[in-house]
């Protein structure tokens, strides 16, 4: 086998002094945001306050310690866990089908994720006890895993023929993909009881409301794994960018790093849309900002999508909590408001590129 050499496994335009830039200003900026989202908050309670407590040797006011530690530091994590995977899931998928466009909910990966969550929370009722004790809270991320990998695989194979991909068979699928399953996903929804009801609409819209330390335990770990694993592809990616009969001429393994890479997008995108639902244009937006500050190199791409994945829905979350206080604003409707106009620029931008 050939050995791949350090320049194939680089973009042409090496740009690596400002993408190691990068990743210092969005590590800073994640850890900024991150203690501005855990003090921001309807309640009284003060970060400055508590921290002032601890380091006095005091203990935490009762409304302190459950506000702070049971409520906002689970959803700021969750928010990072969350906005990592979905920003990864589409650099990893843009880089999969060599197109911006690629995105796991505008081609359907998400909505079979919303599927494979709907029947666990609406049909997991009706299970036997014994198998419902042995998944408890990873019921729901293993079915929206399923459901994500089983569409993931399902796009690539009717969007390549003869190794190529084409973005409009990808897009059409997509689409077609995402209103067939949203149609089963409404006739399981028939099924479900008020309260069910209720719960699947705001989560539907998405949101970081419900998440506490359980549900942290369960699909936190899965997220934090693909994220953490993404960059092992990057080279892979980097000559995939190539042509696939050219990223096999220099030794990739083709088809194990297209089969990690669909395994990889299908446990992101599946444990991030069971634990919050339906929150688009993260995936599409994160890449292609990257992409045009600091190259489209994977070996950095990849680690950069995750830290301004969780930045910028850390800061979705803030504005979730505060453009309607005392109520709440799904969090998908403000990733959709930012995200569908960026999408609109980026299909202009590139119309004369695009094979549509």
């Amino acid at each position: 086998m050939v050995a791949v050499s350090p320049e194939i496994s680089r973009i042409a335009g090496d740009r690596s002094h400002r993408a190691r830039l990068t990743s210092w200003i969005l590590v800073v900026a994640l850890l900024v945001t991150a203690i501005m989202s855990l003090g921001w908050g309807a309640s009284g309670t003060s970060l400055t306050r508590a921290i002032s407590d601890l380091l006095a040797g005091r203990e935490l006011a009762v409304q302190d310690r459950v506000v702070l530690l049971d409520i906002r530091l689970p959803r700021v994590l969750m928010g990072v866990c969350v906005g990592a995977a979905l920003a990864v899931s589409g650099a990893l998928m843009q880089g999969l089908f060599r197109n911006p466009l690629a995105d796991p909910g505008i081609v359907g990966v998400s909505s079979g994720a919303s599927l494979g969550a709907i029947l666990a929370i609406v049909l997991g009722t009706a299970l036997p006890a014994a198998i419902a004790g042995i998944f408890g809270w990873y019921l729901v991320p293993v079915a929206a895993f399923i459901g994500s990998w089983v569409t993931t695989m399902t796009l690539y194979r009717v969007a390549t023929r003869k190794g190529r991909t084409s973005v409009a068979t990808m897009l059409l699928a997509g689409i077609a993909l995402g209103a067939i399953l949203s149609a089963i996903a409404g006739l399981v929804i028939l099924r479900a009881n008020d309260s069910q009801l209720r719960d699947l609409t705001f989560w539907g819209l998405g949101s970081l409301a419900g998440a506490n330390w359980p549900k942290l335990m369960a699909a936190g770990p899965i997220m934090l794994l693909a994220v953490v694993t993404s960059p092992a592809l990057a080279r892979g990616l980097n000559a995939l960018a190539l042509g696939e009969a050219a990223a096999g001429h220099v030794g990739i393994r083709v088809q194990r790093v297209k089969n990690r890479a669909i395994l990889t997008v299908a446990a992101a995108t599946g444990a991030a849309v069971a634990v919050s639902g339906g929150i688009g244009f993260v995936g599409i937006v994160v890449p292609h900002l990257l992409r045009l500050a600091s190259g489209p190199d994977h070996r950095w791409l990849l680690v950069n999508s995750g830290l301004l994945g969780a930045t910028m829905l850390l800061w979705a979350d803030m504005a979730s909590r505060t453009l309607i206080a005392p109520a709440e604003l799904p969090i998908g409707i403000v990733t959709a408001m930012i995200g569908g106009p960026f999408f609109l620029w980026i299909l202009l931008r590139n119309r004369g590129v695009l094979d549509l």
